[in-house]
């Protein structure tokens, strides 16, 4: 039987590592797909239980040097935990480098008695053993079981430059011509960058696991079922198709089912987005999660566990988040064919030098006449340095320092702007994007409705907004404090009223100085054979308002025009993304009349509408057909999988944690002119990464030659290699000045 599974993989560094592990578990029989998520740390693989199985995949990741981790999700403690362990990590590692920087400089500069001598080297000895067993250790760790997989990590360039240099100073004692303080404080200084690269990482990388957690936190914990006549709680996972659910006023509904008894209006936010209260009755579908705001009534469960709605938008976020390309650092992907190289170019120097020195001597004496240096030209000391010079300057530090520290100011920059940028990724596409998809409650309009007009019929404006805020002040429905709200801005005060009555999804009604006053639908008047009037049509921007009406027993006293607002800034940032090539389309699980109106305010001429969550995902990978990149924007749980599904994710701040949690881009402030500029914010922060992957390659590209005939000496291969990664961190942050 075919089955899918999500394994938790703990000690994956780098590209190297996930794609060990994806080619091992896909040669394994029955297994039909393999995606492993090196930012997430896991791995999706989909396998026919009667050929392979979870003790299969975790005993092939074991066998790699890897971990399975009991929990798919690393939790947020535990990711704050590893980040605060990379710091401690790094800065041991730094007090160490440079107390060996601080007893280098006399052993090279001053001319020390034999003894004192002596002694200042096997102290930057012990120093360096020191940072390797503690704060590096993980580094040798990792290179000796990517070597025994078969493969060479970054670890394993890392691990091989500081032991060739740290074992200088024992072999110092029984070759001559080795000056060990020309070799012994590197090991120090390349752990040191490389533990910086390190902390870099684990703070740039985002936590889209949280967005699973919080998607399962939504639905109800426990669930109130009828038993034999009796109401019995019951914990949310014991639910059964058929059992009936008693959902009160405040609950959540338990499960997707259909009222058999009772109605009520249901907040279905979390599934359409809309603002707007529905009312649902006998015979009308409920979805799980969704919140009952008034009202009673009896459900008959019909899809639970696996099969119910919220499941449903798990799996698709989990499958969204699998079904994207990892985070592909080009730092990582080079290294996989760069260390190979650098270690066979290493190993030919060595030997090159021992077995033709007078040649390799002359080939490098041109430099040397330019910088002179005292250094060996011939025997092991001169094979020696020359191979350790290669190794130290093809220590890939800048490499791994060129992308996080980019990432970091440009992150930083942004959350600045109220622009919060969780995912290198997002990076790395956001140059390609084509098109734009905007959901319309909460993103192009504010989310909740606003009155529009009030208007009296047969008495002032004014009394009719006063009548209509003393019935609604006792009402907590969306259109009530719409109502109220405005009836307060006018510096207006409710009146004292009694028999205070709720009318499920009609309205209110209530006695106010002895008068039998009604507010609510046209529904509510057709019930109460209260005459309808017209709808005001000579006002186009009320055309689409939901019409609320204020009546008592003669007839009709008053009318208002409620409705879910544009923002203001929506039509200018349409026109802006335009100006740079990109196409706005409106996704709404709004009716088509409304979804155009809106559309047509924003300048959008592209409109998909009715689209359940299931669809706005689906949408939105046609979309990528047709245009190839592109960025959702939403604010809701029902954006979540759309989020995920496209190759830019943008959530708006004021949404729901679950889009923040599911999106690659977070706009904190509640403006939309923000998305532009992050739009040129990742624009501007890729090209830092891009100009600072080209440094990292640049030292390489001219220094290697020179380490190799022996003209650069270790000290200075230890200078320029940090050199280049000073260079990537000053060049990442002229990044300030881009976008000031």
């Amino acid at each position: 039987m075919k089955k899918q599974i999500n394994i938790g993989i703990d000690g994956m560094h780098c590209a190297t590592c996930s794609a060990r592990t994806e080619k091992a578990l896909a040669e394994l029989e029955g297994v039909s797909a393999v995606h492993v998520n090196l930012a997430l740390e896991d791995a999706s693989v989909e396998y026919d239980d009667r050929h392979a199985g979870p003790a299969d995949f975790e005993r092939v990741i074991q066998s790699l040097g890897f971990s399975v981790r009991q929990e798919i999700s690393i939790g947020e403690d535990e990711q704050v935990a590893r980040m605060k362990d990379a710091e401690r990590r790094m800065w041991i590692m730094w007090a160490l480098a440079l107390a060996v920087m601080a007893l280098m400089l006399p052993l090279m500069l001053l001319r020390l008695e034999p003894a004192w001598h002596h002694l200042g080297i096997w102290a930057i000895f012990g120093l360096t053993l020191l940072g390797m067993l503690f704060p590096a250790r993980a580094v040798y760790v990792s290179a000796f079981k990517s070597l025994r997989g078969g493969s060479a990590n970054m670890d394993v360039l890392i691990a091989l430059g500081t032991l060739a240099s740290f074992l200088v100073t024992p072999l110092s004692l029984v070759v001559k011509g080795i000056n060990p303080h020309d070799f012994s404080g590197i090991a120090t200084m390349i752990l040191a960058f490389h533990l910086t690269g390190r902390y870099l990482e684990s703070r740039a990388r985002g936590k889209a696991s949280e967005a699973i957690r919080k998607l399962l936190n939504l639905g109800a914990k426990t669930a109130l079922i009828l038993q034999d006549g009796v109401e019995t709680e019951i914990p949310i996972h014991r639910i059964k198709v058929g059992d009936v659910c008693i959902v009160k006023p405040g609950a959540k509904v338990p499960a997707d089912g259909v009222i058999i008894q009772g109605e009520a209006s249901l907040d279905e936010s979390m599934a359409t987005g809309e603002s707007m209260p529905v009312f649902r009755r006998e015979g009308d579908r409920v979805i799980g999660a969704t919140v009952n705001l008034d009202g009673y009534f009896q459900a008959r469960a019909e899809k639970v566990g696996q099969e119910s709605f919220l499941a449903q938008v798990v799996k698709m976020v989990q499958e969204a988040q699998h079904s994207k390309v990892p985070i592909q650092l080009l730092a990582d992907r080079v290294t996989s064919v760069f260390v190979p190289i650098v270690l066979v170019l290493a190993a030919a120097t060595f030997l090159a030098w021992l077995l033709f020195p007078s040649q390799m001597a002359a080939i490098g004496g041109f430099f040397r006449s330019i910088i002179p240096l005292n250094t060996a030209t011939s025997g092991l000391a001169a094979a020696l340095m020359a191979a350790v010079a290669t190794l130290v300057i093809a220590c890939p530090c800048a490499l791994g320092l060129a992308t996080p520290t980019a990432l970091m100011v440009g992150s930083g920059m942004g959350a600045e702007r109220g622009i919060l940028i969780r995912s290198g990724e997002a990076l790395q596409r956001m140059k390609d994007l084509r098109a734009v998809v905007f959901d319309k409650t909460g993103t192009l309009t504010h989310g909740k409705p606003k009155l529009l007009k009030a208007q009296g019929i047969g008495i002032a404006d004014e009394e009719a907004l006063a009548l209509a805020y003393s019935l609604e002040a006792a009402s907590g429905h969306p259109l009530s404090r719409a109502i109220v709200a405005a009836a307060q801005a006018g510096g207006l005060q409710p009146r004292p009223i009694e028999e205070f009555t709720s009318l499920h999804g009609r309205g209110v009604t209530a006695l106010l100085e002895g008068r039998k006053l009604w507010l609510g639908n046209r529904a509510l008047l057709e019930e109460l054979d209260i005459p309808v009037p017209e709808p005001d049509q000579t006002d186009t921007g009320l055309r689409h308002a939901t019409q609320v009406w204020l009546a008592d027993s003669r007839g009709v006293l008053g009318a208002f025009w409620l409705a879910d607002t544009i923002r203001p800034e929506a039509e200018r940032v349409v026109k802006q993304l335009a100006e740079m090539g990109i196409t706005s389309v409106l996704l709404s699980g709004d009716n088509k009349q409304i979804a155009d109106a809106i559309a047509a305010q924003c300048g959008i001429s592209r409109v998909r509408h009715q689209a359940m969550p299931v669809d706005k995902a689906r949408i939105v990978q046609e979309l990528q057909d047709e245009y190839g990149t592109v960025a959702m924007v939403g604010d809701g749980i029902n954006d979540a999988p759309a989020l995920k599904q496209a190759d830019i994710g943008i959530a708006m701040g004021q949404g729901t944690d679950i889009a923040i949690e599911a999106a690659d881009i977070t706009i904190l402030r509640d403006n939309l002119e923000l998305i532009p500029l992050a739009v040129r914010l990742s624009l501007e922060t890729f090209r830092k990464i891009r100009q600072n992957l080209f440094w990292a390659f640049f030292y390489n590209l001219i220094a290697i030659p020179l380490a190799v005939f022996g003209a650069l000496h270790p000290v200075l291969a230890e200078i320029a290699m940090a050199s280049s990664s000073v260079t990537v961190v000053t060049n990442a942050n002229l990044l300030r000045r881009k976008l000031r």
